[in-house]
């Protein structure tokens, strides 16, 4: 009974990275998109207001897009935001911001984009549970098409798509092991779009859990569409 309750504490503080450019979006900011019946910052809230690990959630986001974000936050009824702040330059910086802000209670950390607005509750808590047993855990689902590289518009290899993924968010990792990454990444210079590569770079191995394709993260005009369409089938399904 003792080990059942410490796997269902709430132990993991939630860091919601929001502040992209919105280069490919037309000059719309992404996370502030309507989706459903909030905006998609507010449907990636909802998803981890749910899980039972989620101790508290920290939005890292521009400072034009605070106050919106707040009132998302009380208009959808997230007891466990916890604050919002401005980010970095770079998303490795953003993701220190919000680091900053962490409760001394934390053990673990997930790091999720903010523009992921469909991630399940389900697969939050599985790879919550995987980085608790493994140190460091990430969403992710089997790459479906073969994949090519290419350099100078020529082939000049063909993976073996079976050992192929594409990571998605969250990333999860215990607090101690992601807090050595960043010190070894700042200490020799290095600066990560992905938060596994720090630990890889120590040479740690991080779990894949498989999630589903669903969890599509809204980078052009033509997602949001998608989302909406997937959305409205999941409430369907819920019926």
């Amino acid at each position: 009974m003792e080990e059942r309750n410490q796997t269902n504490q709430m132990d993991t503080s939630v860091i919601l990275v929001c502040a992209g450019s919105a280069t490919r979006m037309q000059g719309k900011n992404k996370i502030l998109l309507p989706l459903g019946d909030t905006n998609v910052v507010g449907a990636a809230m909802r998803a981890f207001e749910k899980s039972s690990r989620v101790a508290e959630i920290i939005v890292v986001a521009r400072p034009c897009d605070h106050d919106v974000i707040r009132e998302t936050a009380q208009q959808c009824s997230i007891t466990k935001f916890r604050a919002v702040v401005a980010g970095g330059a770079t998303r490795q910086e953003s993701v220190l911001c919000g680091l900053r802000m962490l409760s001394k209670e934390t053990t673990l950390i997930a790091i999720h984009d903010g523009a992921r607005p469909l991630v399940q509750t389900a697969h939050i808590d599985q790879v919550i549970r995987d980085a608790q047993v493994f140190g460091g855990a990430t969403l992710g689902v089997p790459v479906k098409d073969t994949i090519k590289m290419v350099d100078d518009h020529l082939i000049i290899d063909t993976p073996d798509r079976s050992h192929l993924y594409i990571t998605q968010t969250p990333q999860v990792f215990r607090r101690q092991l992601y807090f050595e990454a960043v010190t070894f990444a700042r200490a020799h210079g290095l600066d990560f779009t992905d938060d596994c590569q720090l630990v890889e770079a120590m040479h740690y191995k991080v779990y894949m859990t498989v999630g589903d394709y669903t969890n599509l993260k809204i980078t052009t005009p033509e997602d949001i569409a998608i989302a909406e369409v997937l959305l409205r089938r999941r409430e369907e399904e819920t019926l």
